[in-house]
């Protein structure tokens, strides 16, 4: 099963290193990881996306948990939780009639062109991973010129929140 784990760490050099590291010597995957720092300056929210049963997500919660610079841990799709993801993809935009239907798909899948060249767009989406792979399904794989990913981010809904 699917899982995001948010993690409150200290925003120190090495932290991100020592996460990584525990998953590759557990040879847990991580299919996505996003870092930012916090409302607070000396703390970084990381948020992963891995699979595994419910066994093995508690035992990675349990050794994220040991970790020196880790404050707190929680599995937020235990919960009713907001997730969201960026994409932007550069595609091929050569004649009038393509450019029609890739404004027209955008404005479908609620997605913004950010920059227009000559014969290229480059559109931006931000959504739940389906809504992002459904736009890509929608285009003609031949126009796709590259496609970046941020990998999912989510917040708990509610009151629930984590803090120190």
């Amino acid at each position: 099963m699917r899982h995001i784990i948010s993690v409150l760490i200290e925003n120190e050099a090495g932290a991100l290193s020592r996460v990584a590291g525990l998953f590759s010597a557990r040879g847990y995957n991580i299919e996505s990881l996003t870092v930012g720092v916090t409302e607070d300056a000396s703390l970084s929210r990381m948020t992963i996306t891995t699979r595994g049963s419910d066994n093995i997500i508690e035992q990675i919660i349990k050794q994220l948990n040991k970790l020196v610079d880790v404050v707190k841990v929680a599995d937020i799709t235990e919960g009713s939780h907001i997730e969201r993801e960026l994409m932007m993809v550069k595609v091929d935009a050569k004649d009038s009639a393509t450019k029609d239907e890739l404004q027209r798909l955008a404005d479908i899948f609620k997605g913004r062109i950010i920059d227009v060249s000559d014969d290229i767009y480059i559109i931006e989406l931000t959504g739940e991973g389906e809504k992002l792979d459904s736009f890509i399904n929608a285009l003609e794989e031949k126009i796709i010129i590259e496609t970046v990913r941020s990998g999912a981010t989510g917040i708990a809904r509610g009151k629930k929140a984590l803090q120190v």
